[in-house]
Order: C-alpha cells, then sequence, then structure tokens
C-alpha cells in the first residue's frame, strides 16, 4: 500500500484527488487580508474575483513541518511519497524533509521519500499522474528512481496573458509591465532546474503559444513524448486550442487539460497558460 502527499502547487481536480487517494497539504494565500486554504473546499471563483480587483499583490505561506507529519502519522502503515513545488520557489520541500527526518526518527522502519518537483502546477501534476502509473508496478525503491528520473528529463513552460501580479509583486518594474501590455509583449517562459527563466518573448498571446508548441519538439525527443499536461487560468477554450494544436504536431501525444488551484493561478495570473512534457 503507499500514500502520495502534495502540496497544493499541484492542479488535481478534486475528483481525481479523491479517485486517486493523494491528500493534499495545503498552501494558505491571503489577499487583502483574507485568508484562503488551497484545498478542497476552496471557491476558486471567488478568490480569482478577490485577487483580480486587489491592488495588493497576494501572500503566500507555504505548509508547515507540522502540517506534513500530521498526515504521515496517519499513514504510517504506508509507502509514503511526498511531492511539493520546486524547492528554489517556496519553503514547502524544507518543511517536508524536516517531516520526513522526524518520521523517521520516531519510526525508524518507516518508507518514506520527499520528491523535489524542480516544478509547479503542470508539471507537479504530471509528475503525481506518473507516480500513479509507475505504483501499479513498481516497488519502493524502484519507483523512486523512475519518477526522479522523470523530473529531471520534464520541461515546464508557461505564458502570461497578465502581467498584473508580477507589477504587484514587485518582480518587475510598474513601468515596464505596463509597457508590456501596451505593447501586447507576452513572454514564454521555462524552469531550468527548478528555476524560472525566460525562454522567448512574443507580441500576442496566440503566436507566444504557437511558439510554445512547437518549442516541445525542439526541446524533447519526439519519441519521448508521452503525455503533456495543461494548466490554464480561466481560459478553458485557448488550453482546449493549444492541446489541439499540440496533437496535431505531435501525433501520439496524449493531453491533460485542467484549470489551475488557488496557488498555481496566483502565480500564472488570470489568463496564464502552464504546460509540462
Amino acid at each position: 500500500m503507499y500514500k502520495i502527499i502534495s502540496d497544493s502547487s499541484c492542479d488535481l481536480t478534486k475528483k481525481e484527488i479523491v479517485e486517486m487517494n493523494i491528500e493534499y497539504v495545503p498552501f494558505i494565500i491571503e489577499v487583502d487580508g483574507v485568508e484562503y486554504k488551497d484545498d478542497n473546499n476552496l471557491n476558486i471563483e471567488g478568490y480569482l474575483g478577490k485577487m483580480e480587483n486587489s491592488k495588493n499583490p497576494i501572500k503566500t505561506a507555504c505548509p508547515s513541518p507540522y502540517d506534513y507529519l500530521n498526515v504521515i502519522e496517519r499513514n504510517l502503515d504506508k509507502d509514503i511519497y511526498i511531492l511539493t513545488i520546486s524547492s528554489k520557489l517556496s519553503g514547502s520541500y524544507n518543511s517536508a524533509k524536516v517531516a520526513e527526518k522526524e518520521a523517521k526518527e520516531k519510526h525508524p522502519d518507516i518508507k518514506i521519500h520527499v520528491i523535489d518537483s524542480k516544478s509547479a502546477s503542470a508539471g507537479q501534476t504530471r509528475i503525481a499522474l506518473k507516480m500513479l502509473e509507475v505504483l501499479k508496478e513498481n516497488d519502493f525503491d524502484s519507483t523512486i528512481k523512475i519518477i526522479e528520473e522523470f523530473v529531471d528529463n520534464q520541461k515546464t513552460m508557461f505564458v502570461l496573458e497578465s502581467l498584473q501580479n508580477l507589477i504587484k509583486n514587485g518582480r518587475i518594474k510598474k513601468t515596464t509591465g505596463l509597457l508590456a501590455n501596451v505593447l501586447n509583449i507576452r513572454p514564454i517562459m521555462i524552469a531550468n532546474n527548478g528555476e524560472i527563466e525566460p525562454y522567448e518573448i512574443s507580441r500576442g498571446t496566440k503566436k507566444s503559444l504557437d511558439k510554445m508548441a512547437k518549442a516541445i519538439g525542439s526541446l524533447k525527443n519526439e519519441k519521448d513524448l508521452d503525455i503533456v499536461t495543461i494548466s490554464y487560468v480561466r481560459n478553458k477554450e485557448r488550453a482546449e486550442k493549444l492541446g489541439e494544436n499540440i496533437k496535431e504536431l505531435y501525433k501520439n501525444v496524449k493531453v491533460h487539460i485542467r484549470h489551475t488551484n488557488g496557488l498555481s493561478s496566483g502565480y500564472a495570473d488570470l489568463g496564464g497558460i502552464v504546460i509540462a512534457y
């Protein structure tokens, strides 16, 4: 028996979480003094509306070691796998490692492993889906080896429709962000060993999404393509068109599409698209 524990950077649907027996350890997100727990009970539309209308940046708090340990203690009879957002984007991984260390000290025979997704959103989701596939036929040690290799070979990219959250959080200067909006610049970003870097600058969302789809073939051997996950924030039709484009370009690939959960929505912002392959 096994148990997968993930922080809420993962974009599995509520139905998938239940059916796959995955347990979320949620982030807490604050908008204008109002706290939202990023769990199955989050009213995503209410949260997005609050975020959209706020002039202030969102604030996030990652799960604590106690939050992880609490779930671990309830699953001591299982092989435990903990999946977190990139350690270079959040303290969630460090919290999970502290909990892992304490659990091993208290329960020396426990089987537990923390996986740094080196990604977020669609990337973390794709890893969770792969874990469920691998666990059907592999033991604890083999699963870890396969998944760690899978993480290292995965690519995550995203296109931002809105730069408002980056401006609010001081990640880019307000004047630069406003100029980019006026010029209709939509940057394509890529995760490099867990850190976010610019990949290409384009004008117009459609052009950026087309370039991102074509980049898949240049960054990864097509024979290694199996599943592409797409996470979107309030733009299902655009995500579906991107999925159709990807399936036309790469004939044997499967595409999974879902809306982002709370934390991913805060990072990608309204209209954002994240893909992993």
